[in-house]
């Protein structure tokens, strides 16, 4: 049973209410969110809706990525791109590949089961990251890192989820397939963002009708998600080209001054529902969990999460060393303990066919990783910067 017009309007007062008390009692609201959907996880009519990966991909994850884009500013991004595709592409596939190993000999996985839990659980979730340092009210370079390390890694993420779920399947794949896939997703994503923005943006240079921006905005948040997801490419690489574009240069005058007001709060209203959502629905879902049925593997599962981290973060960040690009050891720390998992993995792990080995423990498994992230380093990486000093 999906989610209702009433069952939306009693859940967006639940995610107010957490949210004044959240404030009140100093405590991340995305926590707050996750305890409170536990909680309503008892009242019956609710204990049927959940996530899903449709819900997760072609409506909360849209206005959550368009609108962490929107303040992204283009030249900061480009100092940093080699650091951040360097975190994106190698980190992901050094973690992964460790997770897979530990998986496999710590949890006696078969190693297909190994494989797809590794690849879908090894990319930070932008939705978690972004909820988490907004409300830590940092600024400046390591926020960008982080975000930007988040939305970027989806592109890896997505092929060798894809690849993965190929050869457990039996299709035969090589090398240069796999290249090809990666560009495709990539260089697809971005394209759509642009083919979707540019002509939004063009659109919207023409009129003063702040009503009018906000829509042609939101046709490009939605609409390069979902022409990217349609051709098997990346939203979220589609939806950041197009929030990049339009955000940038939004603010160079193609968008009015009264529109730009006018997006800027629609925006962030957009990503406080999409939010509250996610974060309730994961308590929901997550409650109908039978987690000591696995705990074992759930358990090997979180230290080899965090020590294929560590290694993706300590280990791709050392040859920048020397350089201008170069990442401080305690924004290093604060990337390792700052890649938190959430919706997104949980979206490729309830993706998963019905015929993977292990299917139910792999999805239980994973969400035992993102309530963890959730609970202990959501409520740990605000203190962590303030003793950092960043």
């Amino acid at each position: 049973m999906g989610l209702s017009v009433g069952k939306v309007e009693m859940l967006l007062l639940v995610a107010a209410i957490v949210a004044m008390a959240a404030k009140r009692l100093r405590v991340p609201y995305s926590v707050g969110l996750v305890v409170a959907g536990i909680v309503l996880s008892l009242w019956p009519r609710l204990a049927v809706v959940g996530l899903t990966r449709e819900l997760i991909f072609t409506v909360l994850l849209p206005p959550l990525i368009f609108e962490a884009a929107l303040y992204i500013p283009w030249q900061e991004l480009r100092k940093d791109l080699p650091v951040i595709l360097t975190l994106a592409t190698a980190g992901v596939c050094i973690s992964a590949a460790l997770t897979m190993v530990g998986m496999h000999y710590l949890a006696a996985w078969t190693w297909p089961s190994a494989l797809l839990f590794s690849v879908l659980i090894a990319a930070t979730d932008p939705v978690s990251v972004i909820a988490a340092f907004k409300e830590s009210g940092k600024r400046g370079r390591i926020r960008l890192l982080v975000e930007a390390e988040s939305l970027f890694n989806d592109g890896t993420a997505a092929v060798a989820f894809a690849v993965s779920v190929a050869l457990v399947s039996g299709a035969s794949t090589t090398p240069l397939g796999v290249g090809k896939a990666l560009v495709a997703a990539v260089g697809g994503g971005v394209l759509s963002g642009a083919a979707v923005a540019v002509p939004a943006l063009l659109l919207a240079g023409r009129t003063e009708d702040h009503l009018v921006e906000i829509s042609l905005t939101t046709v490009g948040a939605y609409g390069s998600f979902l022409l990217a997801e349609h051709f098997g490419c990346s939203g979220v690489l589609a939806t950041l080209t197009a929030g990049l574009i339009l955000g940038n240069f939004g603010r160079r005058g193609a968008i009015s001054k009264k529109g730009k007001e006018a997006v800027e709060s629609f925006w962030e209203y957009a990503a406080f529902v999409a939010n509250s959502l996610v974060f309730l629905l994961l308590g929901i879902s997550g409650s109908k969990e039978n987690f000591l049925r696995a705990w074992p593997a759930a358990l090997a599962a979180i230290v080899l999460v965090l020590a294929g981290r560590a290694a993706a973060i300590y280990v791709t960040l050392w040859p920048f060393a020397g350089t201008e690009a170069r990442v401080s050891l305690r924004h290093q720390h604060v990337l390792f303990w700052g890649g938190l998992r959430g919706a997104l993995a949980l979206a490729l792990a309830l993706g998963l066919p019905a015929s993977v080995p292990q299917r139910d423990e792999i999805v239980t498994v994973s969400f035992a990783v993102v309530a963890f992230s959730v609970f202990v380093q959501g409520l740990t990486v605000a203190p962590l910067l303030r003793r950092l000093g960043d």
